[in-house]
């Protein structure tokens, strides 16, 4: 790097932990130069799992969106939307423009189950109905038809399964309101479901879920939270998790929260949520489509690791459900030329460094931020100390050695992405599409109205 030329960083996925790794990295100075960063994403629109994955009734959630507005809205900031990393640009071309390239493209994917009849009509993972219903490009054409649907199981209870819980028990009413897609709405105000069963393998004190979440699910107008009672109290393995995490009082308000149903019994609602602890389905039951599940009852136990753990108790029973939606953890997707670590379903990295698989040292200029880098854990703002910790590590291999004779000016990624009739979108491009999304809402009284195909984002930023 000679003279006042800024260090150029490529960061691939525009979701939280791509933006927060941004705002990081344009607050740096190196040796005495500035930063630059451009921000790639396989879609034309950026925001990543804040707008396809966070669910429509929780729109206070996806105001964090002006505080990424403001950070791409700062000098040295690019937004290149609509490039499919390895198709439209490959690793050894990042590498020849760019002195850094960072990986913040989340975890995707679902883990399966392992089950007998996991791949029964009617058997989904979680993560194409969460993107379904929010106009999500990749799942838009997917077909969910609710008419014929009285019960619905979900499997875990993590914030995902919560979210498919509360969209298919809240009223079509109140999610008009929303952003919701339109073809998701129509096929909910359709919709025949009057049981949703809420499956966790572990116990209320140790639910994945938050306070607010729960407490939004025993506040639902027209809605029942339902619990039973031996699946709630509390045996003393239950009793001593409690003492050992009683500086982190959600579990015990999950607790209460929970079992302040138990003397609300059966309600008096149409639809009910019917929240199950302790269980773990074997076999999902059908003959070519989901007829139900088998569960065997758990109970909890204390390894000699001191680890807390639901151990089976080979009692079994079996549940009539229509539909059924797993959420049990997510992971990312490899990339091409990028190590991948199948098991764990992330980029092998030592506290941000990517990892060579065979040497397991550190590959020079490639690093990861996000879920990608650790997981899938904590919430939206986890992801901002997490990409704080990556962009430390750059910056200090950044003033300790560059590579020479990269082809760092501005115009050479523009000129490499036309050279491939790549039709990036730029952030003025998606400010267009976010123009014509909220105009269109405005019509119908909605935040906003989704397009929902690439051709259409594409149309409207102008391309």
């Amino acid at each position: 790097m000679s003279g006042t030329s800024p260090l150029r960083v490529a960061v691939f996925g525009a979701g939280p932990s791509g933006f927060y790794a941004v705002e990081d990295l344009l607050k740096q100075t190196v040796n005495g130069h500035s930063v630059e960063v451009d921000l790639f994403d396989r879609l034309p629109t950026p925001y990543g799992l804040v707008r396809g994955g966070v669910a429509p009734d929780h729109q206070k959630i996806k105001a964090v969106i002006r505080q990424y507005d403001k950070t791409a809205n700062r000098p040295g900031f690019r937004f290149f939307g609509n490039v499919t990393f390895g198709t439209d640009v490959t690793i050894d071309e990042l590498l020849a423009h760019y002195h850094q390239v960072l990986f913040t493209t989340g975890a995707e994917s679902d883990r399966r189950m392992g089950i007998p009849g996991e791949d029964l009509t009617n058997s989904h993972p979680a993560t194409i109905f969460v993107g379904w219903y929010n106009g999500h490009p990749d799942y838009r054409d997917l077909h969910f038809d609710l008419s014929q649907v009285e019960r619905v199981g979900v499997i875990g209870n993590g914030n995902v399964a919560m979210d498919v819980v509360r969209v298919l028990a809240r009223s079509v009413d109140e999610l008009a309101k929303t952003d919701i897609a339109e073809y998701a709405l129509e096929v909910l105000r359709k919709s025949k479901v009057k049981e949703i069963y809420l499956l966790g393998r572990r116990g209320v004190a140790q639910a994945a879920f938050t306070n607010p979440e729960i407490r939004e699910l025993a506040e639902l107008d027209g809605v029942d939270l339902v619990v039973r009672p031996e699946e709630v109290e509390l045996d003393d393995v239950n009793r001593e998790f409690l003492a050992e995490h009683a500086s982190e009082q959600t579990h015990q308000r999950n607790v209460d929260i929970v079992t302040a149903q138990i003397p609300k019994g059966e309600g008096t609602q149409a639809r009910k949520i019917r929240a199950r602890f302790f269980v773990s389905p074997t076999e999902i039951l059908g003959q070519g489509h989901v007829q139900g599940v088998r569960l065997e009852r758990n109970k909890l136990i204390k390894d000699a690791q001191g680890t807390y753990k639901a151990q089976g108790t080979k009692v079994y029973e079996e549940i009539p459900c229509d539909m059924l939606f797993r959420s049990i953890g997510y992971k990312g997707h490899p990339l091409p030329g990028i190590p991948f670590d199948e098991r764990d379903g992330i980029i092998p990295n030592r506290e941000g460094r990517v990892l060579d698989t065979t040497t397991k040292q550190p590959i020079a200029r490639l690093y990861v931020a996000g879920w990608i880098k650790r997981g899938p854990s904590g919430v939206i703002g986890t992801n901002k100390p997490d990409a704080a910790a990556t962009v430390e590590l750059m910056v200090a291999d950044a003033q300790r050695a560059f590579p020479q004779g990269l082809q760092t000016g501005a115009e050479a990624v523009p000129a490499l992405l036309a050279r491939k009739n790549v039709r990036y979108v730029t952030y003025a491009g998606w400010q267009q599409i976010d123009k014509v999304e909220i105009a269109d809402g405005k019509k119908v009284g909605k935040p906003r109205e989704k397009l929902t195909t690439i051709p259409e984002l594409l149309a409207a930023a102008g391309k």
